[in-house]
């Protein structure tokens, strides 16, 4: 009697079938011999018939992606969402990418032909944005940004700070420790609701590397507070360099987040240097920007933690395109015009059910704690929620108050047909 198995379709034969061997230029040879060796696997167990192999490798290739990420359409109302990656990218940021993603002039002077500065392109459109400021550098993050800072003017002295301002960030990151960690020393002033001009004075000497401010970015503290503003500071710090870490990223005041701190007017009122991220309401790719006089910025750059936290050329071509570019996705979102956003609702409810409510939007990545953004959302039933998440594509709506929230705010409108499919699809599965 014949084994079945020796019907199981050889490597060599499922190589070079058309199919498989368009999926080996896509998501490569390795990839590919994993699925057949998988298949093979199955038949060899009698867990499958050795004549579906074939088609189930073919399958199983189709549905194969070069990367474990899956795309999510947020529909939480949610605009810097950390869990999705912050800043969506602008297509101006995507093409920078694409045409960066070779051989580039990222640290080349292609007239002369020798080495020239990193990233000269997005620093010069950092300051154009930002003409208060002397000098521009980009680091790989924000954290970085205030890392290199510290360790380049403190190591070894001590970081002036308000005990006010000792945050702890995303992930149970807190400030404190990350200081700590650049050997400088903390020396911490005030209290927490109440800081004064005279706790600073009192701080200043001759160990002190830096006087450092930090915007409280996710929270708010209210009632008997006072702290002093960063003209005051400067007045105070005299010599000693001023460091205010605006989180964010906001260049330029908006008037839709009141209270947000903008590096163009925290470095008009005497910040020696500003620092932030850049992939949180700048829009762009994750980066850390830091902005300031031009002899304390040229410093840190060339300090030598500066060359192990320095941003990639796919960063800076991403950075340079947002900031030069068009408005980046987050922009539009913030400022998204709250009777569209009722009109779209609308449509969507009329399609799929539900019932329209006013839904307040929030920046989100520790931007403007407590500023709504007005807007609405189709209310569901609370359990959709999870398949809408599981579904192709992922959808991912807010659970509140024992309902499924779909805010389109951060949905490009040309995906709305999508989003209702998915809820239709949901509800014929639950009835």
């Amino acid at each position: 009697m014949t084994d079945p198995r020796r019907l199981i379709p050889r490597t060599d034969a499922l190589l070079a079938r058309p199919a498989v061997v368009a999926a080996s230029a896509r998501l490569g040879e390795r990839r590919v011999r994993a699925e057949i060796t998988a298949a093979q696997d199955a038949a060899r167990r009698g867990a499958a018939a050795p004549e579906d192999v074939a088609d189930t490798v073919e399958r199983a290739l189709e549905a194969a992606t070069v990367t474990s990420l899956r795309p999510v359409l947020n529909a939480t109302g949610v605009v810097v969402h950390t869990n999705l990656g912050r800043a969506p990218l602008s297509p101006a940021a995507l093409a920078a990418m694409t045409a960066s993603s070779g051989y580039v002039d990222v640290e080349l002077d292609l007239d002369s032909g020798a080495r020239s500065k990193r990233g000269a392109g997005a620093r010069a459109a950092l300051l154009a944005a930002c003409p208060e400021a002397g000098e521009a550098l980009v680091v790989n993050n924000g954290a970085a940004a205030l890392v290199l800072a510290t360790t380049a003017l403190a190591a070894g002295r001590e970081v002036v700070v308000s005990r006010g301002e000792l945050i702890e960030i995303g992930a149970g990151f807190r400030l404190p420790d990350l200081i700590a960690s650049t050997g400088a020393r903390l020396r911490e002033v005030g209290a927490t609701n109440r800081t004064h001009a005279r706790d600073y004075a009192d701080a200043l000497g001759p160990g002190t590397g830096c006087v450092l401010k930090v915007h409280p970015s996710n929270f708010r503290v209210e009632g008997f507070t006072s702290g002093v503003d960063i003209a005051e500071l400067r007045a105070l710090c005299g010599d000693v360099p001023l460091v205010v870490d605006i989180g964010s990223g906001l260049l330029a005041a908006d008037p839709a987040l009141p209270g947000e701190p903008d590096a163009r007017s925290v470095l008009a009122a005497g910040a020696d240097v500003v620092t932030a991220s850049g992939d949180k309401l700048l829009g762009g790719p994750q980066a850390g920007v830091l902005l300031g006089r031009a002899d304390v910025i040229s410093g840190l750059a060339r300090h030598p933690l500066a060359r192990a936290v320095r941003a990639d050329k796919l960063a800076l071509a991403a950075l340079e395109a947002t900031v030069s570019g068009p408005d980046a996705p987050v922009v539009r979102y913030l400022h998204a015009d709250a009777d569209s956003l009722r009109t779209r609702a609308d449509r969507l409810a009329a399609r799929v059910g539900g019932t329209v409510v006013a839904h307040d939007g929030r920046v989100g990545g520790g931007g403007a704690p407590g500023v709504p953004l007005p807007g609405w959302a189709v209310r569901l039933p609370e359990a959709y929620a999870r398949p809408l998440r599981l579904g192709d594509p992922a959808i991912l709506p807010r659970v509140h108050d024992g309902a499924c929230l779909v805010d389109l705010r951060c949905v490009p409108e040309e995906s709305d047909g999508d989003v209702a499919d998915a809820v239709l699809a949901v509800a014929a599965c639950s009835s």
